[in-house]
């Protein structure tokens, strides 16, 4: 009983840890501590909090793994560190400002009631062609910075062998092609998004980039092999439908499709896919996170075959389904 009441509890001031991480973010706590201990009558005056208020944030920094206390010196944990490490991890809290608001009346929210901040913050999703340049951009650049854990996941969980071409739809600025190229240096790779996105990308031997939409044009033709990488829970089902029809037609007889995304517990749910990225993509009023279980009907439905659900490495990063289109 007494387990039950601590994990209610952490049920209950989970909003208010969030928001002690983000501000742990904005204020650069945890460079500060990388560059040394921290003791709060210093820290205050670099960061212009009061020194009282300055306390109370370092302890809660603390009370969440963040830092280490020792008498009245902070000092970094392996989480603090890893979290300044991860790429794009703090631009992501950073960017849940919006989010915060969107969920700030969750039942008008679920009930569609709620002019969303994140709706209007990925035009690039709704947009297709037509989207604004510079929010393609940031978008691309935001999803870049985080890919490299999904790409580490994806390239460990499915296998490229065999393959000679790779199309990487909605590849944005070419993260997991890059990535797929470090460990497979002899595979063609293409790079398939918008004209405003792939603009800014950055060039890289053996990586072709190719302008178009999904949404209003084929898909390149001459590749045995797609990914769709945190593409489909941008998403809805209709829209998931038409392109998972447009790979199985470009793709060769015994051509593969890699789905990698963060996906729904389905009959056992869980908290990074059901709670989180559930409600992310509810408040971008387009996409939904998906179960494997769905995912594979829809590939299904397209005409795939051999479809595989592998087990998930770090459920939160990312889950991955393959397919092949009968030989």
């Amino acid at each position: 009983m007494r387990q039950e009441g601590a994990a209610l509890f952490d049920l209950v001031q989970g909003f208010v840890a969030s928001q002690v991480l983000r501000a742990v973010v904005e204020l650069e706590i945890l460079h500060h501590a990388m560059e040394g201990p921290l003791v709060a009558s210093e820290l205050s005056r670099r960061i212009n909090v009061p020194l009282a208020r300055t306390e109370i944030l370092l302890q809660a920094a603390a009370a969440l793994g963040l830092l280490a206390r020792k008498r009245d010196i902070f000092r970094i944990t392996t989480r603090g560190a890893a979290l300044t490490g991860v790429p794009g991890l703090e631009g992501m809290i950073r960017h849940h400002d919006a989010f915060y608001r969107d969920m700030s009346d969750p039942v008008a929210l679920l009930r569609g009631e709620v002019d969303t901040e994140l709706a209007r913050f990925w035009p690039y999703v709704f947009g297709g062609a037509g989207g604004d340049a510079a929010s393609a951009r940031y978008y691309s650049t935001l999803m870049s910075d985080s890919q490299s854990l999904v790409a580490e996941d994806t390239l460990a969980t499915a296998s490229l062998k065999g393959q000679k071409r790779l199309l990487d739809i909605g590849g944005g600025h070419g993260a997991f092609a890059r990535a797929v190229r470090e460990r497979r240096s002899k595979l063609e790779i293409g790079v398939f998004d918008l004209p405003e996105v792939i603009a800014d990308a950055p060039q890289s031997d053996g990586i072709e980039f190719i302008a178009g939409s999904f949404r209003a044009d084929p898909l390149p033709e001459g590749f045995d092999t797609m990914s769709l990488v945190r593409v489909l829970y941008d998403h809805e089902d209709a829209t998931v439908r038409d392109l998972l029809s447009k790979a199985f037609d470009a793709l060769p007889p015994g051509g593969q499709l890699l789905v990698s995304e963060p996906m729904s517990g389905g009959q056992r749910p869980e908290r990074h896919g059901d709670v989180y990225f559930a409600f992310y993509t509810m408040a971008m009023q387009t996409g939904r996170a998906r179960s494997a279980e769905r995912i594979i009907t829809l590939l299904t439905e397209a005409g795939f075959a051999g479809i595989t659900a592998h087990r998930p490495i770090r459920p939160y990063v990312t889950a991955v389904v393959t397919a092949w289109k009968p030989a």
